[in-house]
């Protein structure tokens, strides 16, 4: 369940879409499966929900144009200028998702959406939790592809789904808006792993040996302790 109803004080910024070619079959997929603005609005609303709150919602995002165009890879988001952002989703991608194109459009409109308004510590942000964080919004907005699931990876920061359930699992462990928190602290400072003492308590070193085992235990059939 979201932690909060969304606020009529969001702002939603001026939505775009373009389409470079209208007789790919990923057009006819996304436009059978979704309505645009609904969809980007969707994914707005989740990224608002997850990493703000009405008073810490930002409102330097000022446009976000969706581009469909046939790439190779699922997608980017780029910024064009002061608040404005493109996302170019790929048609080729739509097109090899369309057993289950509605949910996997709205996951990537979720996690592309979430670069548009994450903060990331003055661009010094490791990469790996950027996506992980964008991967824990879709997470909780509900669009899990069918491969997900929490896994140990080699390190934290792995990225994308990896990362995305360790930070669920701090969440759980440390309560809601923990996740939140850790992005409200890379407003306006720049990246330390010492964030995670700052906002859990605990060292992310130290957090991810016990999730590890926690993943380790649930694996073996054990009882699941967080």
């Amino acid at each position: 369940m979201p932690p909060h109803e969304p606020s009529p004080s969001w702002v939603i910024p001026n939505l775009v879409l373009r389409v470079e070619d209208m007789s790919h079959a990923g057009t006819s997929i996304f436009f059978e499966s979704v309505k645009p603005k609904e969809a980007l609005k969707l994914a707005v609303e989740a990224s608002y929900t997850w990493l703000y709150t009405s008073h810490t919602a930002p409102t330097h995002v000022k446009s976000i144009t969706l581009i469909l165009r046939p790439i190779d890879g699922v997608a980017y988001t780029t910024s064009c200028g002061p608040g404005a952002h493109e996302i170019h989703f790929s048609l080729n991608w739509i097109k090899a998702s369309k057993a289950r194109a509605r949910d996997e459009i709205l996951g990537v409109l979720v996690h592309e959406v979430v670069h548009c308004f994450q903060y990331n510590a003055k661009d010094t942000c490791p990469g790996g939790l950027i996506e992980g964080i964008a991967d824990f919004v879709r997470l909780h907005a509900g669009f899990i592809p069918p491969h997900w699931k929490p896994r140990a990876a080699e390190k934290w920061d792995a990225g994308y789904d990896a990362t995305a359930y360790f930070l669920d699992w701090i969440e759980k462990r440390c309560g809601e808006g923990t996740i939140r928190r850790l992005n409200e602290f890379m407003k306006d400072s720049k990246y330390d792993n010492d964030i995670f003492k700052d906002v859990t308590g605990e060292s992310v070193n130290s957090l991810y040996t016990l999730y590890c085992k926690h993943i380790e235990r649930n694996d073996s059939g054990d009882t699941p302790h967080v």
